[in-house]
């Protein structure tokens, strides 16, 4: 019954709601042009499907899986972890300051923490530029990660970076001159393929630790999948942005 309701509750709320508005519109469109009611409701039929979770998996469930996490880490003879930003929010008072990061980012924080202790490496914090220096993502990332006991010296700041290929860069630039030879990066499971490129475009081979993952990647079929969801939606636009970008970095190295 109570995944009756939330199935039923999807379709009053957006995008629920815009979709049954549009294909209200297509239905009158039939009286007046088949043409374009036929366009409206091709139009219809894609938004609905890109609402639901059942495409969704489908279309980020692979882009996840092009990496699994490492084993035998304290074999794999790792020497830094280079935890990538997502996002921050820089005026929001925090536990121990100002400041605190969105979601993907602290999950991000969370693995790489949790592996910091296991291999007792340093993290190289690759953040984004804020209004200045002193509100950038990395100098937040670094303050969270002293309130859960990361020693001073075990963290390392990329405070310039704004987006993946100058996260690669810029964080390049540090493990040469650090002399650091094995890399272990962290982001979202979605983001890894991209990032991974471009260090490799930055002559670094580095080791792939996906989290963040959105989607299970041994799916069961349950029909409120079928249900709109805005999350949906904004799980196959990330899937899309990922596609573009990562082409855009293919052509055009940026």
């Amino acid at each position: 019954m109570v995944y009756l309701l939330k199935f039923g509750a999807s379709w009053i709320l957006p995008p629920g709601i815009f979709i049954i508005l549009l294909t209200i519109l297509t239905i009158y469109l039939t009286r007046i042009n088949l043409k374009v009611a036929a366009l409206v409701g091709t139009g219809t039929l894609i938004f609905y499907l890109m609402c639901t979770g059942f495409v969704a998996e489908k279309f980020m469930g692979p882009l996840e899986k092009a990496y699994s996490p490492p084993e035998r880490l304290e074999e794999s003879g790792i020497d830094v972890i280079v935890l990538l930003g997502g996002g921050a929010i820089t005026d929001i008072q925090d536990v121990d300051g100002a400041g605190t990061l969105s979601a993907s980012p602290a999950n991000r924080l969370l693995t790489a923490v949790r592996l910091q202790k296991i291999l007792d490496v340093p993290i190289l914090l690759s953040g984004g530029q804020g209004v200045d220096k002193d509100t950038s993502e990395a100098v937040i990332s670094r303050r969270v990660l002293r309130s859960l006991g990361v020693p001073e010296e075990k963290i390392l700041l990329e405070t310039e970076s704004v987006n993946t290929t100058q996260n690669a860069v810029y964080s390049a630039e540090i493990l040469r001159e650090k002399n650091f030879k094995r890399p272990l990066v962290v982001t979202s499971a979605f983001h890894m393929r991209r990032a991974v490129l471009n260090f490799s475009r930055q002559g670094i081979e580095v080791v792939p630790y996906p989290t963040d993952f959105t989607v299970s990647h041994r799916p069961k079929f349950h029909y409120t999948k079928l249900r709109p969801q805005a999350s949906a939606l904004l799980l196959n636009v990330t899937v899309l942005q990922e596609v573009l970008r990562t082409a855009v970095t293919e052509i055009f190295n940026i």
